[in-house]
């Protein structure tokens, strides 16, 4: 089978990589880039632990496949903290314990990025249903919907 090449841009950064035409973007990230933020949860889109952003909308990275990103701008969970420093939810998530076995925390969290950039100031009942998607087995999610609403107020405060 002969392999795509895939010219994107990922976290900001131009990247080139081949892959086969079945090949997911999830499993482009993870072994051809080495991002290995996102996680395999369920391989079906049900559970959201894949979650990435493509040209800024949100995408179970185990449904696209790799050559899809040919020309698209990805956005993972490693391009969400500013170098060294933490963007404000992934400070918030450990403010609030949001996070135990890390399965589901890099998609929850490119997906609440995602939410906040489309609308700044959610309800709870808006946070809850945009992460919808996202399956969480350890926290529950009182902890999450905290951590992002709180996070909201924040970013509300010191623009």
């Amino acid at each position: 089978m002969s392999k795509i090449h895939v010219s994107t841009t990922v976290n900001g950064d131009p990247v080139d990589f081949l892959c086969d035409p079945r090949e997911t973007l999830l499993d482009c990230l993870r072994d051809k880039l080495a991002l290995t933020g996102a996680k395999e949860g369920c391989g079906t889109g049900d559970c959201g632990a894949c979650s990435v952003e493509v040209d800024g909308r949100l995408v179970c990275s185990c449904l696209m496949l790799g050559a899809e990103a040919n020309g698209k701008s990805i956005a993972t969970v490693e391009g969400i903290a500013d170098g060294d420093t933490l963007h404000p939810l992934q400070e918030k998530f450990i403010d609030y314990a949001a996070l135990q076995c890390g399965i589901c925390t890099p998609g929850i969290l490119v997906a609440a990025k995602n939410l906040l950039e489309k609308n700044p100031d959610p309800t709870e009942e808006e946070v809850r249903y945009w992460l919808a998607g996202n399956l969480c087995r350890c926290t529950g999610y009182d902890k999450i919907i905290k951590a992002v609403m709180d996070t909201a107020a924040d970013m509300r405060e010191a623009s």
